[in-house]
């Protein structure tokens, strides 16, 4: 394998950003284009997140090398972009355990190492980490590697969420020094939506404001002569109105830019400059490109945003062939059978049209699909109001991100029983994206309110009827959720059929212990039943389909004919098993004797690794379910003998 790695001799003598200090100008970019090369072959083998690194390579090697990392804190927005900043912190030996089992996370990660000062896998955080190392650095707070400046590095795409402007706002009004570099690919996952991007793309599209000077405060004056005409060409979008000075300006914020994020004869002169003379919070606009310098990625539509294993020299990627249909196309096409028939459907995402399955509702219906960007909490709002004005939105978020919108669920949706379907991709145990990424909170989170219909399909053909379901529930918000990856491989119905609100189904009958799944472990519950089957403990298997509202009889009639009830669900503790729990005391059924067990994610977050060795941490793979059928009945040992 070492030969396919490319030759580096100069990165080969850098482990940490201090040995960059005794390079040359010269000896940085040639070390930049080695880091790039080592990027793409480390992630060819380990498959992840590439165009964002690639676009950042320049920029990476640039801030390591001027300041002085980890005293000074270097916080990656999201951190998709990292993998490079890994290769130069003391982490290269590592790097080719990207996003695997006991390797590298694919994000910034505080306990990973001190040079990832603050973990990040969501986006548009990063400005108010930085402000908050500024304020700490001020108050005289005390960290091992010591607190110097706070450099934040945030992508045009995050910049449409609010939390960014909220920091800005701040730290503009506290006026402490903070460095803020705006990373505008004009290229986030999804095109970049909204006015912001076209304000960035107008600042540097239109001719050159004359006035530079007075609109940047002097910050004109901090750069050599050579850059102060690239400086001039930052247009205001305020001209001609009666207040001056650019958004960044309005917000207190000194401007310097836009420069080429990908020529170091600007990057480094501009970030030498600041660090030498900045005194309050100061904007640096730097223009680079997704998947610079690899053409395959560059070419991409996604710019290489997450791949599998990929070949080098083609960028072809290694997918194994899939023999069903992943359950977010299965979602997709369902939801396009729904509108076909009724107009009134419409769908909401955050930025993820792609990676929801909606980019095939935009092609077919593009006036009824909306991509809000980077901004859940807008997005469910919008949503709520849609529903409010008589349309039927789908508002599609994986469960990870839907956590951002939170208390608009609640208050904006919830509480004025607004029907907004919400479709609630990537339930459960993700993989190689590990906790940040894991759906494991929506269920508790949802099916606390009063109200909401929380409903998970146990397969694709599942998912298809509660499409349906969705889409003709018109008394108030309800929410399906399904895993990502492929489904079980089911016949699939040619329609959805409408399911009967808070009603479960039995899989198949037995005696002794019942299993009640809510989602897709019922495969995994099936097999454990099989198992026992052949041990003479035939189980009865039941899917509960709601979690909100639960099936009353359903529940009542298992703990009636069993002696013990085990439900399984691919959630925290606080979701549907604690609902059955709440059901069963209220009706005295443990006063009778009732065995039973609730099945959920253990109290801890899981790291990353592929989702069936995440299911076998948390315990809930089908060996795991058998076992603890053995245990509640005490016959363990009588199954043993047996064998």
């Amino acid at each position: 394998m070492t030969s396919d790695k490319p030759e580096t001799p100069l990165l080969d003598r850098i482990r940490r950003p201090a040995d960059m200090k005794a390079l040359s100008d010269r000896e940085l970019t040639q070390l930049a284009h080695e880091l790039r090369a080592e990027t793409v072959s480390a992630v060819s083998v380990t498959g992840g997140h590439l165009g964002a690194g690639l676009g950042v390579v320049e920029l990476t090697v640039a801030l390591h090398a001027v300041f002085d990392t980890p005293r000074d804190k270097l916080i990656w927005d999201v951190g998709h972009q990292c993998y490079p900043h890994k290769i130069l912190t003391e982490r290269r030996d590592r790097i080719r355990t990207l996003r695997m089992k006991d390797g590298l996370s694919g994000f910034t990660k505080r306990k990973e190492s001190p040079y990832d000062p603050f973990g990040a896998a969501h986006s548009s955080t990063s400005i108010s980490a930085a402000l908050g190392f500024a304020v700490a650095r001020d108050l005289g707070g005390v960290v091992p590697e010591g607190l110097g400046d706070a450099i934040a590095v945030i992508g045009d795409g995050s910049m449409s969420a609010g939390m960014a402007y909220e920091a800005m706002n701040n730290a503009g009004h506290l006026g402490k020094r903070l460095i803020v570099i705006l990373n505008d690919n004009e290229m986030s996952i999804a095109p970049p939506v909204g006015a912001m991007s076209t304000y960035l793309s107008k600042l540097y599209a239109e001719e050159p404001f004359q006035d530079f000077k007075a609109a940047a405060k002097g910050a004109v004056s901090l750069l050599p002569e050579p850059f102060r005409e690239g400086a001039k060409r930052a247009k205001d979008i305020l001209k001609g109105m009666a207040v001056g000075g650019t958004l960044f300006e309005q917000l207190g914020f000194s401007y310097l830019g836009p420069i080429d994020g990908h020529d170091m004869d600007q990057l480094l002169p501009v970030l030498r400059t600041v660090k030498a003379r900045a005194t309050g919070p100061i904007l640096i606009h730097v223009l680079t490109k997704k998947g610079k310098g690899y053409a395959p990625a560059e070419s991409a539509r996604d710019k290489g945003h997450a791949t599998a294993k990929f070949d080098v020299i083609t960028g072809e990627q290694k997918k194994a062939p899939s023999n069903a249909p992943s359950y977010t196309r299965v979602f997709a096409d369902s939801l396009l059978q729904e509108a076909a028939e009724d107009d009134k459907i419409c769908a909401v995402t955050a930025a993820m049209p792609d990676g929801t399955g909606l980019n095939l509702f935009a092609e077919r219906y593009p006036s009824r699909c909306f991509d809000v960007g980077i901004a859940e909490q807008h997005g469910v709002t919008f949503s709520a109001a849609l529903a409010a004005g008589g349309m039927k939105p789908f508002c599609a978020m994986y469960s990870t991100f839907l956590q951002r919108g939170y208390d608009q669920v609640v208050h904006d949706v919830a509480i004025q029983r607004l029907p907004v379907r919400f479709a609630i991709d990537r339930a459960g145990l993700v993989g190689a994206d590990g906790a940040t990424h894991a759906g494991s909170f929506d269920i508790a989170y949802l099916a606390n309110l009063p109200g909401f219909v929380v409903m998970a399909a146990a397969d694709e053909a599942e998912l298809k009827h509660m499409v349906a379901t969705a889409a003709a529930h018109d008394d108030g918000p309800i929410a399906f959720r399904f895993p990502r990856g492929e489904g079980n491989g089911v016949e699939m119905p040619e329609r959805g059929e409408v399911l009967e609100i808070g009603k479960g189904r039995i899989i198949s009958e037995g005696a002794r212990v019942a299993l009640l799944s809510f989602g897709t472990r019922l495969a995994e519950v099936e097999k454990a039943a099989e198992a026992l089957t052949a041990r003479g403990i035939r189980p009865t298997v039941a899917d509960a389909r709601f979690a909100k509202p639960l099936d009353r009889d359903l529940i009542l009639q298992l703990a009636a004919d069993h002696e013990a009830l085990i439900t399984i669900e691919e959630g925290a503790v606080g979701g549907f098993g604690s609902h059955v729990a709440q059901l069963l005391a209220d009706e005295g059924v443990f006063d009778t004797g009732l065995k039973y067990r609730s099945m959920v994610l253990p109290d801890i977050f899981i790291d990353q690794a592929s989702p069936a060795d995440m299911y076998a941490v948390a315990g809930m793979n089908a060996a795991e379910i058998e076992s603890k059928v053995l245990n509640v009945l005490g016959v363990a040992q009588i199954g043993e003998a047996r064998a």
